[in-house]
């Protein structure tokens, strides 16, 4: 491609409304843009940013009315369980994740899982992987308790603030 096409390229993405030109022939390579392009990508907050949210649990009581009483905490039947379910939950505490990734419950395929259900959790304690562009966190508790629902299935994406654990406080 010689200067003369290069001029003639640059021309016609001013005239038209075509916003970028990009061009490959044996090896040469050429991106165009046009002014009004280049001038929205500088704009101020045009750009969307990433914000590193810190890696820390936030744990959440959740509040749906009185404490069950030990008989509702046994597993009820399916028509049941929707009737008993905001009852057997109201004070249980929701670990959420921190941030967008994929959910692990284990470090490896091979190993146990951090936690399962019914295990005795303190602050600090491991309670999975949550991995986002290969770097794999560990996300841990900040509450005392026990676990009593784990609500991610294992290797699944995940979203910020999706709850991953019900936990019932100590």
């Amino acid at each position: 491609m010689d200067f003369k096409q290069i001029q003639e390229l640059i021309k016609l993405v001013n005239k038209t409304n075509v916003s970028e030109v990009k061009i490959e022939d044996n090896g040469f390579k050429i991106t165009i843009r046009s002014k009004s392009y280049t001038e929205a990508i500088n704009q101020p907050n045009t750009v969307p940013t990433m914000v590193q949210q810190p890696i820390t649990m936030a744990a959440n009581p959740i509040h749906a009315g009185p404490p069950p009483e030990p008989a509702t905490l046994k597993e009820a039947p399916a028509s049941d369980a929707a009737a008993s379910a905001p009852r057997a939950e109201s004070n249980l505490i929701e670990i959420k994740s921190p941030m967008i990734g994929t959910f692990y419950r284990s470090s490896t395929p091979e190993k146990p899982p951090f936690v399962k259900v019914g295990d005795s959790i303190n602050v600090g304690s491991v309670l999975c992987i949550v991995e986002a562009m290969k770097l794999f966190n560990e996300i841990e508790s900040e509450v005392n308790g026990t676990i009593v629902k784990i609500l991610v299935e294992n290797a699944s994406p995940v979203e910020y603030d999706t709850p991953l654990f019900l936990v019932e406080p100590a």
